[in-house]
């Protein structure tokens, strides 16, 4: 099942699916569009607009879901944060860009979006304790939600083949 139908992100860019088309699976494409509901990028949460943002970027970044770099480029831009912060995220701890709060959030989406490369019985605490310094339970469930529902999407969009493209 694949999908070349393209869908325009906006003025200049056209996304095309040249694998799959998730919407052939109904369940798949619930989940997804539950996640994208609550804790998406229009989603109302507790955490800053624009940590959120952040935290969706990286993950994107980290998964290379072009559609999704895509996307949330331009939502990190429309939610404020600054441009130094979008433009140097790929190597954000070579900044002094970023509060301590952001630092630990950025960590610990790193760490769960690499599960693989985390140590389970040390370094995975200290992120998890480094959060809850900055953090309330309910924002640190937020987190954890925001990062779990970009892993769904990008690999979502990776299985898709989703990709940007010029407008013709």
């Amino acid at each position: 099942m694949t999908s070349s139908e393209g869908i325009t992100m906006d003025e200049d860019v056209q996304i095309t699916n040249r694998r799959l088309d998730a919407r052939g699976n109904e369940a798949l494409s619930r989940m997804a569009r539950m996640g994208a509901e609550s804790f998406g990028y229009r989603a109302e949460l507790r955490i800053d607009r624009g940590l959120a943002q952040l935290l969706r970027l990286r993950v994107s970044q980290l998964n290379s879901c072009t559609y999704c770099l895509n996307l949330h480029y331009q939502a990190a831009r429309e939610a404020g944060v600054p441009r130094a912060k979008i433009d140097t995220l790929t190597a954000w701890w070579e900044t002094e860009l970023h509060s301590e709060a952001e630092q630990a959030a950025l960590r610990y989406a790193e760490a769960l979006t690499r599960v693989a490369d985390t140590d389970p019985d040390t370094a995975f605490q200290r992120f998890h304790d480094a959060l809850a310094a900055h953090f309330g339970p309910e924002e640190m469930l937020e987190i954890v939600a925001i990062v779990v529902n970009m892993n769904i999407w990008t690999r979502i969009k990776l299985a898709e083949g989703a990709m940007p493209g010029a407008v013709d």
